[in-house]
């Protein structure tokens, strides 16, 4: 048997990219999927539902499509439901769908900054927040434990130019990723995050700020997104038992990244025996060699992939 036999999954932004490649992924294992994907433009604006109809069809009957805006208030919901109505559960949820509005800082404007976090933070939050009830009852009735996999990025986790409104937003959702794997920890329920490296409409879409970026956007697009929906069917299967964790994947190459911890600790001076020279001069006693520095996501990760 496969290894998703009779779960039924639901993949957010399922209809191109890594989240059809999941999608894909999952059916084949023996899963019946629900594609939620608006078809919108990488920046979020256009959407045509013939992407996801697309995608279903060419799936065949396991496979439907939910083409409603996930950001608006009670889609998710809906989506939820529908994937209940057409398959008889929810035991799989994939958050894959993300847009960018990238821009320095000092240019960022605000309109840009809500619409990324609303679709790439605030919706996985709404379709958890639906989905998980129906889990946790599921697996009370006897059913196993369902799995779900948040789709992070190294952005969020390293940083990389004009990209505050993705990076956060991705921060967040590995926050979340935390949160939701310890609320759900005693129903048997995992969550994990996954940092994917692949050819996708966001990596094509980089605009290299130097040599280093331009070289690691070609060695990106030559990695196929089938890598990511590899292990992320893992991560959604019984055979799966981490929680709370941060992968990446990158072709052959699986990263378990560290996750914030002190790294060094430096005892200081009383308030009335100190002042900010001395405090400056305790903290460098203690912490010089460990501080992190600013190299961009791109920039750390640019080495030729396995593939």
């Amino acid at each position: 048997m496969s290894m998703l036999t009779n779960r039924v999954a639901l993949v957010t932004g399922g209809a191109r990219g890594i989240g059809l490649a999941i999608a894909r992924t999952l059916q084949a294992q023996g899963a019946a999927v629900l594609i939620a994907d608006n078809g919108a433009s990488i920046g979020g604006d256009d959407p045509d539902p013939k992407v996801a109809d697309a995608a279903a069809s060419a799936l065949g009957e396991r496979a439907a499509a939910f083409t409603a805006d996930l950001s608006e208030p009670g889609n998710a919901e809906a989506a939820v439901q529908a994937a209940i109505a057409r398959f008889g559960a929810v035991d799989l949820v994939v958050n894959n769908a993300a847009i960018l509005r990238d821009g320095f800082i000092f240019k960022t404007r605000r309109d840009d900054w809500e619409r990324v976090l609303r679709v790439n933070l605030h919706t996985p939050l709404a379709v958890l927040a639906a989905a998980t009830p129906a889990m946790r009852e599921q697996a009370k009735a006897g059913r196993a434990p369902g799995r779900i996999v948040n789709i992070v990025s190294s952005a969020g986790l390293i940083g990389n130019f004009a990209q505050s409104a993705y990076a956060s937003a991705k921060a967040g959702l590995v926050g979340l990723t935390r949160v939701v794997a310890m609320d759900l920890a005693r129903s048997g329920i995992t969550c994990n995050a996954v940092a994917p490296f692949a050819a996708t409409r966001v990596t094509d879409s980089i605009q290299p700020a130097n040599e280093a970026q331009a070289e690691y956007k070609a060695r990106a697009l030559r990695i196929p997104a089938e890598y990511v929906a590899r292990l992320t069917a893992f991560l959604l299967s019984d055979a799966n038992r981490y929680t709370g964790q941060i992968f990446g994947v990158r072709g052959r190459e699986t990263f378990l990244f560290s996750q914030p911890r002190p790294v060094e600790r430096a005892v200081t001076a009383p308030l009335a025996e100190s002042n900010p020279a001395a405090l400056g001069a305790a903290l460098e006693a203690a912490f010089a060699g460990h501080l992190a520095t600013l190299e961009t996501d791109l920039e750390l990760f640019n080495t030729d992939p396995v593939l």
